[in-house]
């Protein structure tokens, strides 16, 4: 017959760690070169910027935002020392012509994947002082409404977006 202590070793050795996985995150980790962010119900991953020609004061990027929890969210603000300002912006296509429009903000709704990329939702950066490289790392304060503000580095691809 097993003594109460090793009852108990048992019992907390497989206790413990489902505790753990089932607890929130407390704190976003800043991810190394587009990888992956967990904060609470978020993850961000996947990011990349566009490298940019020399002079330019306008560039564009984007990520992807996972919400694996049962409450929407909604992206408000971007912000980032490498850019006087980052806009949310979407591109949509009417009657063959491009369009292009800043957004308030960005819905995460509880159980969704939204993809900020090229073509669709994105970022915007503007008045970057020093255009954008491939290899350089932008990084990133993303707010939003419940998860608060989370620190993500972006990752300045190739032109074709790699």
């Amino acid at each position: 017959m097993p003594s109460v202590k090793t009852i108990l070793v048992a019992a907390l050795s497989m206790a413990l760690p489902m505790t753990l996985a089932a607890m929130p995150a407390v704190s976003a980790k800043t991810a190394n070169s587009g990888g992956q962010v967990v904060a609470g119900a978020l993850t961000l991953s996947g990011g990349t910027a566009k490298p940019m020609p020399p002079g330019a004061k306008v560039g564009g990027g984007g990520l992807t935002i996972v919400n694996a929890g049962p409450t929407d969210d909604r992206l408000v603000a971007v912000e980032s020392p490498a850019a006087g300002r980052v806009e949310l912006h979407e591109m949509t296509m009417d009657n063959d012509v491009m369009r292009m429009r800043k957004l308030d903000g960005i819905p995460v709704p509880a159980g969704q994947t939204v993809t900020l990329a090229g073509g669709g939702l994105h970022l915007m950066f503007m008045d970057v002082a020093k255009p954008f490289r491939q290899g350089d790392t932008i990084p990133l304060t993303l707010t939003f409404e419940t998860a608060g503000k989370i620190a993500y580095e972006l990752p300045v691809g190739t032109l074709a977006g790699q």
